[in-house]
């Protein structure tokens, strides 16, 4: 049978493949200005704000109870233990937080933990694409990764979700380097297993291995080097498994039941009477906007080896990340209470197959996707500009505050010079790199990832007073301070994760659940309540003494009641 012509002449498409690769002429120069693009879009946003909710504030939350009690085995939160969540991601946060807590807020040291897991991912990315396309490949996975929209703000919150990226880039290496050395991929296979184990728990190790079995279904992996690759990778993982779960039956045979009892399969696809919901096509509706532009390109890089370019289907650089893709958006998509982060590790395998067949994307299409590109980011630039503009003179319209559903229009953001200066820094470096020049598709792709980190950073600095005072609970925290007796045992009901974290990271006070026996002692109880819910304490034993929210967020409202004293009226 012959093989079909390839859709389009790389070289007539793109110019010389090594325009991003960097290398040739101005390499050094090259090498930098992408090195300095990631670095951009991973530390924009990381400091100069307090936790948010809902996976910063929890995260912090098991964080500070780590640097608080040393107990580095079972995270917990508010006091109370949480032997499901797996530690790693925890104790590199409180690590980070311990070294750095000296020079910033303790908050933004412990986000020091996400800035070494994007970079050791990027690079990971990097590798895997240098090992299954070639040298000439290895920055364009990374550059439409950034380039993600589902990566907007999740990829920079204190989360455990963000060291399983690293755990799934290395197992993309690994993976790839298999086929040429057994022995260091399958070593890097097992520690990617352990720690996505370590990271998140038994379902993300179980992505990882379920892919590495099914991949001799394609040629490459169908060898005995690959048969020892995964005995190597069962010899190093099984310590790792094994260790966390010992240590918690070590230190109390009750945790590791816990524990036992969150790792039910049954549970985890929904199947069980107490366990939340599943909604199957919830990760196939949200990926076409969550995964652009990796979706589109990946689909075009199917199309065109289906018509058996480049190896077909059945190549490395095609078997590896489809597998990897069609494994985690199967199983994710079929347990329950599906949460858009656990389709983050999707994006580094559809990273990876969209960068396969970017040189022969047809000229129009992406064209097409880089003046897209351009006038959004051009238009949004320019409505973030004047929008702060506008807001600093004159407050914030109160039309815009409607659309950020905002209760509180007229705000004026503090005049800071350095943030002002960033993002005209960020703007400039923009504007020169989109300026009028040979076009090619790689060139799409690095225009779009800057589009990218360009509308972020302008959000996470001109604009990040204002997001922090909407998003922050210090205000709330600061006001229930002023009624809370000294030295008095708070009970909480209905009071999220989030929430009892930030109350113990402000006001160095944890919160007791009102249906726990230590609540029956405490004086004084905190309701939290949406909007239209009613305030109506869990008995007639108690009376309000005050009710706050954050600042132009109706949304949540706390209130505290108190025991009436002796001689006050029921």
């Amino acid at each position: 049978m012959p093989i079909a012509e390839p859709v389009a002449d790389p070289i007539a498409e793109s110019g010389n493949p090594a325009e991003l690769s960097p290398s040739g002429p101005y390499r050094a120069l090259k090498q930098g200005g992408l090195v300095l693009l990631c670095v951009a879009w991973i530390g924009l946003g990381l400091f100069g704000h307090d936790p948010w909710k809902p996976d910063d504030a929890t995260s912090f939350g098991v964080t500070l109870e780590m640097l608080k009690h040393g107990d580095w085995l079972v995270p917990h939160l508010a006091g109370v233990a949480l032997p499901d969540r797996p530690p790693l991601f925890y104790a590199l946060a409180a690590a980070t937080a311990t070294a750095f807590g000296g020079l910033m807020p303790l908050h933004d040291a412990a986000r020091i933990a996400i800035a070494i897991c994007l970079a050791l991912t990027l690079w990971l990315l990097a590798l895997a694409g240098r090992e299954l396309y070639g040298r000439a490949f290895r920055w364009l996975p990374v550059l439409i990764f950034i380039g993600c929209i589902g990566l907007w703000d999740r990829a920079h919150q204190l989360s455990p979700d963000i060291g399983l990226l690293v755990a799934f880039a290395i197992a993309l290496y690994a993976l790839a380097l298999a086929p040429r050395r057994a022995i260091s991929g399958g070593a890097l296979l097992g520690g990617a297993m352990g720690l996505a184990f370590l990271f998140k728990g038994s379902a993300a190790s179980a992505l990882i291995a379920l892919t590495a079995v099914l991949l001799p279904l394609f040629e490459p992996w169908r060898t005995r080097r690959y048969l020892a690759t995964l005995g190597i990778a069962l010899l190093v993982a099984a310590p790792l498994l094994l260790a966390w779960p010992l240590a918690l039956y070590l230190r109390d045979p009750g945790l590791l039941a816990q524990w036992l009892e969150t790792q039910d399969v049954a549970r985890y696809f929904g199947a069980t009477r107490d366990s939340p919901p599943t909604e199957p096509f919830y990760y196939l509706k949200n990926l076409p906007w969550f995964a652009w532009p990796a979706l589109p390109l990946a689909l075009w890089t199917l199309r065109v080896r289906s018509r058996g370019y480049g190896g077909g289907l059945a190549a490395a650089g095609v078997g590896l990340p489809l597998t990897m893709i069609v494994v985690v958006l199967a199983l994710i998509s079929a347990a329950a209470e599906p949460r858009a982060t656990l389709a983050l590790p999707l994006l580094l395998p559809m990273s990876l197959l969209a960068a396969a067949e970017i040189d022969t994307l047809r000229r129009g299409y992406s064209g097409a996707l880089d003046w897209f590109g351009i006038l959004t980011f051009g238009l949004l630039g320019v409505l973030v500009w004047g929008l702060w503009l506008e807001s600093l003179l004159y407050g914030l319209p109160e039309a815009m505050a409607r659309i950020f559903k905002d209760t509180q229009p007229g705000y004026q953001p503090p005049w800071h010079l350095f943030p002002v200066l960033l993002s005209a820094v960020l703007t400039l470096l923009w504007l020169a790199l989109v300026r009028p020049a040979r076009r090619s598709n790689r060139r799409a792709m690095l225009n779009w990832a800057a589009g990218m980190t360009l509308v972020w950073g302008m959000y996470m600095t001109i604009w990040l007073p204002y997001l922090d005072s909407r998003r922050s609970y210090r205000s709330v925290a600061e006001s229930l301070a002023n009624h809370l007796p000294a030295d008095t045992c708070l009970a909480s009901h209905n009071l999220g994760e989030p929430q009892r974290a930030l109350v113990e990271y402000f006001l160095n006070v944890i919160t007791v659940r009102d249906d726990s026996q230590a609540s029956n002692r405490c004086n004084t109880l905190l309701l939290q309540a949406a909007r239209d819910e009613s305030d109506t304490p869990p008995d007639s034993a108690w009376e309000k003494v005050w009710e706050g929210r954050r600042r132009g967020d109706d949304t949540e409202r706390f209130v505290l009641f108190r025991r009436p004293t002796a001689g006050s009226r029921p």
